[in-house]
């Protein structure tokens, strides 16, 4: 078996073999964004013919194995993170897979057939090129390590960089029993904090009590607002918020005096047409300022430079049983399992349902093909 670590001037019209000695085809699937809309569907066309592509000096081709699904996917179909990109582009930005083939400059620290997990565009992909400082090496080919890259380093270094947690004080966290959410809670947690955590579901409370959340609220059964209200009243310290729109609105009346309301998303208004959903701003200057609260907007791609660090600390407390890392890969979804490009459409509309508890994480099947 030949493994290879550099590839020069390599023709696409003959296979090379990975690291397992199984050919690398010439052609492959990807997931290609040809019209810019938030509609995941209406955007994405999946390509069955696309070469595969080779690795520069400092770049990995990565086998992707599991793909990371979203909600901001559809800003970026929609054109909203780069105005200045054109169609057709790569969909999808976070994946989890082997090393079978990259440059000589990338091989001072990567090897073929290690596991990395990575954030750049393109991962919705059978193979991916990736430079090199965008992965991050993990132990294994497995989907509970995906959910920390994207999901678990939002948690991590926005909790730690704006939050200024302290033992005692009242977190509430939006969309708990999601994919960030559920690291929300759980870090949250670890800083002996006292947690709320909203949700859709009983399934979703009963999920957020075994990860640790002193206050679950379901609010299909109950009224978030007037729980805060009975059950807080002086406020709670910490929002973590995702959903925007009106319980952006409810969060920020539940600021205590000197609160910090973080927000690293608003999915609620991510399949309209602007992007936003309506919120009652004009109050919120005199709201602040009569609280001496704030409000911070957390956006990874700022903070990729302590993604590494904050993978090291969340891949030990993983490995030693202190961090739930829930993964949905489709089981209770209406279709099945969520394998193949093809699901990952599924996927995307599933996650709008709000039916998922974890990450939702879609596998990609990898057929061998007949040695060389």
């Amino acid at each position: 078996m030949r493994a290879l670590r550099t590839i020069v001037d390599m023709s696409y019209a003959r296979h090379f073999l990975d690291f397992q000695g199984s050919a690398i085809p010439s052609a492959m699937q990807k997931l290609l964004v040809t019209r810019l809309s938030p509609n995941f569907r209406q955007a994405v066309t999946l390509r069955r013919d696309c070469a595969v592509p080779l690795p520069g000096d400092v770049e990995l081709l990565v086998r992707n194995r599991f793909v990371g699904v979203n909600a901001s996917d559809i800003n970026h179909t929609a054109g909203r993170y780069n105005p200045s990109l054109k169609v057709p582009f790569d969909a999808g930005f976070e994946g989890l897979g082997e090393v079978v083939a990259l440059g000589l400059s990338a091989s001072a620290r990567y090897t073929v057939g290690q596991a990395v997990a990575y954030m750049a565009p393109g991962s919705f992909a059978e193979y991916t090129v990736v430079p090199a400082n965008m992965a991050l090496p993990v132990p294994s080919v497995k989907p509970k390590y995906l959910t920390l890259l994207v999901s678990g380093s939002t948690a991590y270094i926005s909790l730690a960089k704006l939050a200024e947690l302290s033992q005692g004080q009242r977190v509430l966290v939006t969309a708990a029993a999601g994919g960030t959410g559920q690291f929300a809670v759980q870090l949250s947690k670890r800083a002996k904090c006292h947690v709320i955590g909203t949700c859709s579901s009983e399934e979703k409370s009963s999920f957020l009590k075994t990860i640790g959340c002193d206050r679950p609220i379901n609010y299909k059964t109950e009224d978030v607002k007037a729980v805060l209200q009975r059950e807080y009243p002086e406020g709670v310290d910490v929002v973590y918020e995702s959903v925007g729109g009106a319980l952006f609105d409810l969060a920020v009346d539940a600021l205590a005096t000197k609160g910090r309301l973080i927000v690293i998303g608003f999915i609620s208004g991510y399949q309209s047409p602007t992007g936003l959903s309506p919120i009652k701003a004009g109050a919120l200057p005199a709201k602040l300022l009569r609280k001496s609260a704030s409000v911070r907007g957390f956006f990874l791609n700022h903070y990729f430079s302590q993604c590494q660090a904050a993978m090291d600390d969340l891949l030990k407390l993983c490995e030693g049983g202190e961090l739930a890392c829930g993964v949905d890969l489709g089981e209770r979804s209406p279709g099945g399992l969520f394998t193949g490009l093809e699901s990952v459409f599924r996927a995307v509309d599933y996650m709008y349902t709000g039916k998922n508890t974890g990450k939702i994480v879609v596998e990609l099947p990898h057929s061998v093909s007949s040695k060389l």
